[in-house]
C-alpha cells in the first residue's frame, strides 16, 4: 500500500485524435508493466469493440504505472464531444490533468470544454504539445494559443503558470526544450511527479469516497469506482451508501480492486489517494457517497450536462421483422435500456406514462446515441428509430434551443461556399483565419438543428477536404426555420428482390441505396431523388423478354455502386416522416406510413 505522498492521480484530456491513447501506449510500454515478450496491440486502452473499429475512445478507463517509488494512476478519457459526460464525472477522481494539444492544430472545441471544467475544479493542468514530429508543427504558436485560452477561461495566476513539455506519443519521447535529446518519456514522468500534487486527505479520518463510475461483474454484481478521500477500507468492512436523496443503506464490502497496467488486482486494503473499485454496493450509482458508519459527511453532487438530442426507439414493425434478430419485443428492448440506464448516466432514458410502443432516449449527439444502438444491434436486437429531435427548453418563458460551437478547417478556395451554407443554417461566424499553407480556420455558433446532416453536405462540397468538429455551447432563443435535406427520396412500390435492369434505369435520377438482389418492401426508401419531391419507383421490375430476337445489340448495363449508410449517417439523413430500421445485418430506411392517396397513385403507376 502506497502512502498518499507517493501517489499521483492524473487524467489525460484532449480533443479527439490529438493522440491521448497513443501516448498512453508509450507510457505503458516504457513503465514496463508488460512482460518482455508480451504482444502489445496498438491503442491498447481502447478495449471496447466499437472503439477499435471507430478509432476513438468512448469510455473512460483506468490504469496504473510505476515510476521509481511513485504510483501514477492514469485515466484515459474520450476526446469526442458526444462523450464529454465521461470526462465530467472522472475529473473529481484526479488532482491533475495532462492537457494534450496537437502541435499543428492547436486548441480545438473539445480542448476548451475539458480545460474549462478542469480550471473550474481548481486543477492545475500540465500541458503537452503532442505530435511535434508532424510536418507543419508550430510549437511557439500553439503554446501562445494555449496560454490565450487559459486567460480566456479565467484561469488564476497559479494555473496560468502551467508546466509544459513537447512530445511525440507515437515515437515515445518527450523533451523540455527543442534541442534536447529525443530519447524516451522520462522528462514527462519527472514532470508528473514534480508538478502534479499528491492527493489530499487524512488516513486517520473515517472512510469517505464518492462513486464516479459504475461497473458490473457477473459474479459480484454492481461495483462503484472512485478515489478514496479520507480514511481506509478493508475487505469485509461494513459501509454506508448515501444517495442524492440522502437515503442511507448499509453494505458489506465483498471485494476491493485496484489497477496494475491493464489488469485489475484484488487488494486487501486501500487508503487515501487510491482509485479503487468496491464490490457489494448493489444499488450504487454515480455521485453516491460511500463512507463508514461513523461518517455521515456527503459529497457534492456530480453535475453532468444535460442531453441535447433525443430519439424514439420502437419495435421493428417492417415486413422483414424477425429475419435477422432474436430480441424483437418491446419488453426485451425496455429491459436492455433499463440496464443501460443504471450504468450510463450520460444517457437519459424515459418511458413516458401511458405510451407503451416507444421509449425516448436522449444523449449528447448522434454518435453518442448510435454507440448504444450499435451495441444493441450486436446483441441481436431489431429496432425502429425516429429522426433525432433537439431538446427545447423554456428559459424565462422563451423557447430556447441548443447552440453548438463549430470549428471548421478547409482549403481557402472552399471557404466562401462553406460560409454560405452555414449562413443558411443560422450559423454566426465568430472568427476566420487563413494560414500560410492556404488553410482557412473558421469558428461558428450554430443551432444543433443546423449541424444535423451538415457534415455529409460539406464533405461533398469540399471533395472530402474538410475537418469539422462541434460541441454544445449554450441555449439561446429559437432561431426559426432551418432548411434540412434538399432532395426527396425514391420509395419502393412493392415487395420483392431489386433488379439490375430496374436499378440501371433509375440510377439516372440520382443515387440508389440498394444493389441487385437486395430484398425490398412497399414503403422502403431505396434511393435519393434528384429533385426535392418523393417519387414512387419499382426496383423489382425486370426486362420483358420475348421469343423474337432483337435486330440490334442489347444495351450493356453498367451500375453505379449503391450508397451504404453508417448508423450515424442513416439517422442524420432521414426526415420527420421516415424511420431507420436496424437489424443485426441490415440498415434500412422507410416511410412512416403510406396514405390512401399514395397507395392509389402507386397502383396506377
Amino acid at each position: 500500500m502506497f502512502k498518499k505522498e507517493k501517489i499521483r492521480n492524473i487524467a489525460i484530456i484532449a480533443h479527439i485524435d490529438h493522440g491521448k491513447t497513443t501516448l498512453l501506449d508509450s507510457f505503458l510500454k516504457q513503465s514496463q508493466v508488460f512482460h518482455k515478450h508480451e504482444k502489445i496491440p496498438e491503442r491498447v486502452m481502447d478495449s471496447y469493440d466499437q472503439e477499435k473499429e471507430r478509432g476513438i475512445t468512448i469510455f473512460a478507463k483506468h490504469t496504473s504505472i510505476f515510476y521509481k517509488d511513485y504510483k501514477i494512476n492514469i485515466i484515459d478519457t474520450p476526446g469526442h464531444a458526444d462523450f464529454s459526460g465521461e470526462v465530467e464525472r472522472v475529473l473529481g477522481m484526479v488532482n491533475c490533468v495532462l492537457l494534450l494539444v496537437d502541435a499543428k492544430e492547436g486548441p480545438m472545441p473539445q480542448t476548451r470544454f475539458v480545460l474549462s471544467k478542469s480550471l473550474k475544479m481548481g486543477l492545475k493542468p500540465i500541458v503537452i504539445l503532442n505530435k511535434i514530429d508532424r510536418p507543419g508543427a508550430d510549437v511557439d504558436r500553439v503554446l501562445n494559443e494555449v496560454f490565450d485560452l487559459f486567460v480566456e477561461l479565467n484561469a488564476n495566476d497559479e494555473q496560468l503558470d502551467f508546466a509544459y513539455c513537447m512530445a511525440s506519443g507515437i515515437n515515445g519521447y518527450a523533451i523540455e526544450k527543442e534541442d534536447d535529446e529525443k530519447k524516451d518519456l522520462q522528462p514527462l514522468f519527472k514532470l508528473i511527479v514534480d508538478k502534479a500534487p499528491a492527493p489530499v486527505g487524512d488516513v486517520n479520518k473515517p472512510f469517505l469516497m464518492q462513486v464516479a463510475t459504475i461497473e458490473y461483474d457477473d459474479y459480484v454484481g454492481r461495483q462503484g469506482c472512485g478515489r478514496i478521500i479520507n480514511g481506509s477500507i478493508k475487505k469485509g468492512d461494513t459501509v454506508n451508501r448515501i444517495n442524492i436523496q440522502n437515503d442511507i443503506k448499509s453494505f458489506k464490502v465483498t471485494r476491493i480492486e485496484g489497477h496494475l497496467g491493464l489488469k485489475k488486482v484484488e487488494l486487501v486494503e486501500a487508503s487515501v489517494g487510491d482509485i479503487v473499485t468496491v464490490s457489494g454496493l448493489e444499488s450504487v450509482t454515480i455521485g453516491d457517497t460511500v463512507c463508514n458508519e461513523q461518517n455521515e459527511e456527503t459529497m457534492p453532487t456530480i453535475i453532468i450536462q444535460e442531453p441535447t438530442l433525443s430519439i424514439d426507439i420502437m419495435v421493428n414493425s417492417s415486413p422483414f421483422s424477425g429475419k435477422d434478430g432474436k430480441n424483437l419485443t418491446m419488453s426485451k428492448i425496455r429491459e436492455r435500456l433499463m440496464k443501460e440506464k443504471k450504468a450510463n448516466p450520460t444517457l437519459l432514458i424515459k418511458v413516458k406514462e401511458g405510451i407503451i410502443d416507444k421509449i425516448t432516449v436522449s444523449g449528447r449527439g448522434e454518435l453518442h446515441l448510435s454507440v448504444l444502438l450499435e451495441a444493441m444491434r450486436r446483441e441481436n436486437f431489431e429496432l425502429t428509430v425516429s429522426k433525432p429531435q433537439v431538446i427545447i427548453k423554456e428559459i424565462d418563458n422563451i423557447k430556447c434551443e441548443p447552440i453548438e460551437s463549430c470549428h471548421i478547417e478547409v482549403p481557402q478556395e472552399f471557404s466562401g461556399s462553406i460560409i454560405e451554407e452555414l449562413g443558411k443554417r443560422k450559423g454566426e461566424m465568430q472568427s476566420l483565419n487563413t494560414d500560410d499553407h492556404g488553410t482557412t480556420r473558421m469558428d461558428f455558433l450554430i443551432p444543433t438543428r443546423g449541424i444535423m446532416g451538415l457534415q455529409n453536405e460539406l464533405l461533398t462540397m469540399t471533395k472530402g477536404l474538410i475537418i469539422m468538429t462541434s460541441i454544445f455551447d449554450h441555449y439561446a432563443p429559437h432561431k426559426g426555420f432551418i432548411p434540412q435535406r434538399k432532395f426527396g427520396v425514391l420509395i419502393s412500390m412493392c415487395r420483392g428482390s431489386s433488379n439490375g435492369y430496374a436499378i440501371f434505369n433509375l440510377q439516372k435520377r440520382t443515387s440508389l441505396f440498394v444493389k441487385p438482389n437486395d430484398e425490398v418492401y412497399e414503403g422502403m426508401v431505396v434511393g435519393q431523388n434528384s429533385r426535392d419531391n418523393d417519387l414512387v419507383v419499382n426496383v423489382t421490375k425486370a426486362k420483358q423478354l420475348s421469343n423474337v430476337r432483337a435486330s440490334g445489340k442489347d444495351e450493356s448495363i453498367i451500375l453505379t455502386p449503391s450508397k451504404t449508410f453508417t448508423l450515424e449517417e442513416a439517422i442524420n439523413y432521414i426526415e420527420d416522416d421516415e424511420y431507420v430500421e436496424i437489424t443485426p445485418k441490415h440498415l434500412r430506411l422507410r416511410k412512416k406510413h403510406l396514405s390512401e392517396v399514395d397507395r392509389k397513385r402507386f397502383s396506377r403507376e
